[in-house]
């Protein structure tokens, strides 16, 4: 198959999940051409599979803000005709939907006639979709979609509920490449550069924004460090971080903090973690916990949207409501404070991430790509 794949070039979750599932589709054979305004931060471009096209929005005084749907639309329909594209595959409704539905509005009145597959991820639909802005836009966008797909059962369920979908959703978790760069990770990495042998390693990775709760971050890890020699990784970069080291300052655990910043050396860091904090408000899905997982790190969140269904409570980690620190910070302690404990909760996380191996997950997008081929039929 010729597969386009629409996605945000960042550090963020949807980006990741497009690019890892191009990435494994190139390895399958497929040709897959990733359309967006910058080179996704981990793809690979090495690989005769894999095409970037850069969408180049052109300033205009004119506009106040520059018209990226539009110039999207139209380097799709240029990108489908240069290269035959057979489908594409958009993650997140707005504006990458949009655009995919007037792309495909410009190719039928060529003639070409061109499936498209919409991912939604979480923020597109419960933070901005369901402003009253963009709510007609979304649901729009949704229903002229031929397949749609959502990362977990709770994004589904909130879908339904906050827009008029006349389409079929269907749930296909996000997922991870379990054996990638294992190897050269833990050869390359050295745990005395991030804690002491006896200081045990808890990890947060995030965009730092408000729906992470980080200050709630802070407040566990300092209740588990005035119980055990611990030292936190805070990864990541964002509009919460400043107040997170203020907050560390007025703590007295500075010096047990070590702030990444966005970071290209995730898995290095995993590789060592003893535990992983993600207390967040919501999490349609919770890929980061899911990452930490793979490396054989239990996890702390909460039980929020998509969470219960990748993080197990009393399996791979525990869950709690939202902002109950004192119960987080508890059952942190109950993992770390036993090494037999930790070890069988480290065997468990990765028992559970195998679920999620991109070689059970990637043919649940091949089948909706062939179903989506045979109605342009």
């Amino acid at each position: 198959m010729k597969i386009a794949i629409v996605c945000y070039p960042t550090f963020g979750g949807s980006g990741v999940v497009a690019t890892e599932l191009g990435i494994e589709l190139s390895h399958r054979g497929h040709e897959v051409h990733f359309i967006t305004y910058k080179q996704p931060v981990r793809l690979e471009l090495l690989n005769p599979n894999v095409h970037f096209h850069e969408v180049n929005v052109p300033e205009y005084p004119l506009f106040h803000y520059q018209p990226y749907e539009l110039a999207l639309s139209s380097k799709l329909v240029d990108m489908v005709k240069l290269y035959k594209i057979e489908l594409l595959h958009v993650h997140y409704a707005i504006p990458h939907a949009y655009a995919g539905y007037m792309a495909k509005q410009m190719l039928k009145d060529e003639g070409i006639h061109i499936p498209m597959v919409t991912t939604l991820h979480g923020t597109d639909i419960t933070l901005v979709g369901n402003h009253p802005f963009y709510k007609t836009a979304v649901t729009f966008s949704i229903n002229k979609s031929d397949f749609v797909t959502s990362v977990s059962q709770s994004l589904k369920d909130d879908t339904l509920k906050l827009f008029n979908i006349k389409k079929e959703i269907n749930v296909i978790p996000n997922f991870i490449e379990l054996d990638k760069h294992r190897n050269e990770t833990l050869i390359s990495c050295q745990r005395s550069v991030m804690a002491k042998p006896e200081e045990k390693i808890v990890t947060h990775i995030s965009n730092f924004r408000r729906v992470k709760r980080i200050p709630d971050v802070i407040k566990i890890f300092f209740k588990i460090q005035e119980q055990i020699p611990a030292k936190l990784m805070m990864v990541g970069d964002g509009p919460e971080k400043v107040k997170a080291e203020i907050l560390c300052e007025e703590l007295g655990i500075s010096d047990k903090v070590i702030f990444f910043g966005n970071s290209n050396e995730i898995d290095k860091i995993l590789s060592y973690t003893d535990l992983f904090l993600l207390p967040s408000e919501t999490e349609s899905f919770g890929l980061a916990a899911l990452e930490a997982m793979a490396w054989s790190v239990p996890v702390i969140s909460s039980n929020s949207g998509g969470l219960p269904e990748v993080n197990f409570d009393g399996q791979s980690g525990y869950l709690s409501n939202v902002g109950n620190i004192d119960e987080m910070a508890q059952n942190a302690l109950k993992i770390l404070e036993n090494d037999k404990t930790l070890s069988e909760f480290k065997e468990r996380a990765l028992s559970v991430a195998q679920q999620f191996d991109i070689k059970n997950i990637l043919p649940m997008y091949e089948d909706l790509y062939e179903q989506a081929l045979t109605i342009k039929l």
